[in-house]
């Protein structure tokens, strides 16, 4: 309970995250790894978590496995609790032989999941963003404001606005239009070269949210930001929470206040893991007071035999044996050899760069062996006939696209399994 009302929250983790290709070949966006050890997913869950919302049920689709996997692994809830929950929700089909057909018919699909709750508000939050957040004060904003709709929201550059939702809000913080990703967007009022933009996290009571997607159903809508929260402006009472007003405790001066990144591309995607480093980053992935929970992780620490280390994460179970690391983030069970350089980079689980291997601007997904003296990342036109190479020059090398041994189909399909 949060000020008396009963909170049930659907995060929308269906994503199929096509522009964070090839990391997404065989996993759905929310579950891609980020930093040492975490998945996106992670951060939305922990938000809520955090939040004393615990009854969660998180609506998959795409190349859910790997999301399933780790949801069961790391985001048990008690048994002797059934109000505390983390369950996954694939489509059901109860309507018709179709998957969600958006993030509207998703939660319509599953309203039969409020019978048992009864909630009084419903949190409908996505699964792809970077961020920490209080939500009870989101809550209390709502409730204040006496509002049927909350809706999250944060300045944009104008430039970024064709990739949001743009709101225009009165005085009172009313939501007078709503346009999903508009071609263009006027400045705010206050902030020059900037528009109001949601952040696709929305708090609805639970009677208006269920009247609304009946009534969507009926006429062929489903999606929240192109079809009910315009509509819903003409019926309804839509407010916008101003993101930067939340506070988080434990948070430190020198990190960026109100951090929210959308990392649906690579070049977003990299540049967000090098936010996180450093004694002043501007997103410190530990905080006490408002951790971000990640899974269990039963390897041995790092080991260090010798070599060069500027401003580097080291995971778990990862050796380090007479290398050069610059800007490098080794998840769990790296392996570096001697003279091999990693400059500006991403390294996943169980990951080995060989002796005299160059490696710079890129992401390496798991399950690599780098040959000896490979270079990756110094010509990009080489790259490119390998493999994919983002606009910002990110090279990405997808899953076991570096095989060692005479298993690789072995590797292969744990990698699968793991994602």
């Amino acid at each position: 309970m949060i000020a008396g009302k009963n909170v049930l929250a659907f995060v929308m983790a269906g994503g199929e995250g096509s522009r964070l290709h090839p990391l997404t070949v065989d996993r759905c966006k929310p579950s891609v790894p980020f930093n040492g050890k975490h998945r996106i997913v992670d951060f939305v869950l922990s938000n809520l978590v955090n939040s004393e919302i615990y009854s969660i049920y998180l609506l998959v689709q795409y190349k859910s496995q790997s999301l399933i996997e780790h949801v069961r692994q790391s985001w048990t809830m008690t048994r002797f609790i059934p109000q505390h929950f983390v369950t996954v929700v694939p489509p059901q089909m109860r309507n018709g032989p179709q998957w969600f057909q958006g993030t509207a018919d998703a939660v319509y699909q599953n309203l039969h999941l409020m019978e048992t709750l009864q909630p009084d508000l419903v949190a409908v939050f996505g699964a792809d963003h970077i961020y920490r957040m209080d939500v009870r004060q989101m809550i209390k904003f709502h409730l204040d404001s006496q509002a049927d709709v909350s809706v999250a929201t944060l300045p944009v550059p104008l430039e970024q606005a064709s990739s949001f939702g743009i709101v225009d809000i009165d005085a009172q913080h009313r939501i007078r239009e709503f346009q999903e990703k508009p071609k263009s967007a006027k400045s705010m009022p206050n902030r020059p070269g900037h528009a109001l933009a949601s952040m696709g996290n929305y708090i609805f009571n639970a009677e208006v949210l269920k009247r609304e997607l009946q009534r969507a159903h009926d006429s062929g809508e489903s999606d929240f930001g192109k079809h009910l929260l315009p509509r819903m402006l003409k019926s309804h009472r839509l407010f916008a929470y101003d993101f930067d007003t939340n506070v988080i405790p434990g948070t430190q001066s020198y990190e960026e206040q109100g951090y929210w990144r959308d990392v649906g591309t690579i070049d977003a995607y990299f540049d967000a893991h090098f936010d996180t480093l450093g004694a002043t980053p501007k997103f410190r992935m530990t905080n006490a007071q408002w951790p971000i929970y990640a899974s269990p992780d039963q390897a041995e620490s790092a080991q260090i035999e010798r070599g060069f280390i500027n401003h580097s994460t080291i995971g778990s179970g990862s050796i380090i044996d007479g290398a050069y690391l610059d800007h490098a983030m080794l998840r769990r069970s790296v392996r570096v050899e001697q003279d091999a350089k990693l400059e500006h980079c991403i390294l996943m689980e169980r990951t080995v760069v060989s002796r005299g291997a160059r490696v710079r601007r890129a992401i390496i997904d798991q399950d690599n062996f780098i040959p000896p003296g490979e270079s990756i990342g110094y010509d990009l036109e080489k790259d490119r006939q390998r493999f994919h190479v983002s606009e910002g020059g990110i090279v990405v090398v997808p899953k076991c696209y570096f095989e060692r041994g005479s298993a690789p189909a072995a590797v292969r399909e744990r990698a699968t399994v793991l994602g």
